[in-house]
């Protein structure tokens, strides 16, 4: 049971414990980075125009556009962008 809560997740996304574990850190350090960029440019509107918005495009293609393939497109999407799926794909 307990093992089953560490594992279940991230094998739902074609990780191992570890791997999922490496990935998290990784999204997780950007994030921070980003996010005290972002902090930094409220202050200093001239610093990292950018850094925000280039942080969550490359993470959301890390994500979402490049996770396991081994999914079905339909399982690949979030929830909250199944329903806008059909008009993506007519875009």
């Amino acid at each position: 049971m307990i093992r089953r809560a560490f594992t279940e997740h991230p094998a739902s996304v074609g990780e191992t414990y570890f791997q999922h574990m490496g990935m998290a850190f990784g999204f997780g350090g950007r994030m921070v980075l980003a996010g005290l960029a972002c902090l930094l440019h409220g202050v200093l509107p001239f610093l990292f125009k950018r850094t925000g918005r280039d942080c969550v495009a490359t993470l959301h293609d890390r994500m979402v556009v490049h996770r396991d393939r081994r999914q079905a497109p339909e399982e690949a999407l979030p929830a909250m962008d199944r329903d806008r799926a059909p008009l993506r794909a007519a875009e």
